[in-house]
């Protein structure tokens, strides 16, 4: 897994978000952007993370923090998770792993014995100029926000 590091610029990418809007990443340079990946929407851990941020947004926001949630779940699939809980934030549809593959997240991994390829739990902070600030590799689900404004 080569995962983008503190320092690291992030590289261009386009994706799709729940809506189905085209999403270039070059609209988010000049701000400050939190990526957050989670393995699959709807599943415990992801919807408490998720929730998590959306009840602390106005914080985020206020610290002038703009959200992006990634997986590789359908678009579909991404709607019905920010519908159900009405997020305030898009989340991308990175199907062909795109941007997953782009910030080095995907990777081996291992549950009740087993190992896998998926999506590492991560979340990048980068500056105004598209620069990595911080990687949280040790995401705690329930209280995410606080991590970040740490």
């Amino acid at each position: 897994m080569n995962t983008l590091k503190t320092g690291n610029k992030v590289p261009h990418f386009t994706s799709i978000d729940d809506a189905g809007n085209k999403i270039d990443w070059n609209d988010y340079l000049g701000q400050k952007v939190i990526v957050f990946f989670y393995p699959k929407a709807s599943t415990p851990g992801c919807t408490a993370e998720a929730c998590n941020l959306s009840d602390h947004y106005e914080q985020l926001k206020g610290a002038g923090y703009t959200l992006l949630g990634v997986s590789a779940d359908s678009v579909k699939r991404q709607a019905n998770f920010k519908n159900k809980y009405d997020f305030p934030f898009p989340l991308l549809a990175d199907e062909d792993k795109t941007v997953i593959n782009a910030f080095g997240v995907w990777g081996p991994k291992k549950f009740m014995g087993k190992e896998y390829d998926g999506i590492h739990r991560m979340t990048f902070i980068i500056n105004e100029e598209g620069v990595v600030e911080r990687v949280i590799e040790k995401v705690k689900t329930k209280d995410h926000a606080a991590q970040i404004l740490e």
